[in-house]
C-alpha cells in the first residue's frame, strides 16, 4: 500500500518547521500555510521557547525577542527560500518574518509564540498544483 502523497502546502509546512528547529532548536507546535494568488503565508504556532515567552512579557524583552527573530530569519532565509522554490517551482520575490508586540491581539499571539512568515512569489501557483499531490521533497540544510 502506497502512502498518500503530500500536498505542496504540507511540504512547505514541513520545510518551515524543520528550518525553525534548525535555527532555534525549538519546534513550533503547528504550522499553517496559506496561498492567495502570489502571496504565501506561513504561520508557526507557538514557535517561541519558554524562555522567549518569559522575556517577551516586558517591552524591552519583547523588543529583544523580536529583533533576535528578525535577524535570525535574515541570516538563514536564503536556504528556506530555495526550498520553497524547489517545492513550488516558483521563486520567492520578497520574504519577511515578524513577531509583532504592539497590539492586543498580536501580543496574545506573541506570548503564545506565534510567528508569521510571508513570502511574495514571483508568479502565482494554480490551485490544482497547490492542492494536488506532488512528489515529497526533503528540505536541504541551511
Amino acid at each position: 500500500m502506497n502512502p498518500p502523497a503530500i500536498t505542496m502546502a504540507q511540504q512547505v509546512a514541513r520545510a518551515a518547521s524543520i528550518f525553525q528547529v534548525q535555527r532555534t532548536g525549538h519546534a513550533p507546535k503547528a504550522v499553517t500555510v496559506v496561498l492567495s494568488a502570489d502571496t504565501l503565508v506561513v504561520t508557526l504556532h507557538e514557535a517561541l521557547s519558554p524562555a522567549e515567552k518569559v522575556l517577551a512579557q516586558t517591552p524591552d524583552g519583547a523588543a529583544t525577542v523580536q529583533h533576535y527573530h528578525r535577524q535570525l530569519f535574515k541570516s538563514s532565509e536564503k536556504a528556506l527560500l530555495e526550498e520553497i522554490k524547489k517545492i513550488t517551482g516558483v521563486a520567492v520575490r520578497e520574504a519577511a518574518a515578524e513577531v509583532e508586540t504592539t497590539t492586543g491581539a498580536v501580543v496574545h499571539a506573541f506570548t503564545t509564540g506565534t510567528m508569521v512568515q510571508v513570502f511574495q512569489l514571483v508568479d502565482g501557483i494554480s490551485v490544482a498544483d497547490w492542492s494536488g499531490p506532488v512528489a515529497p521533497s526533503t528540505p536541504t540544510t541551511p
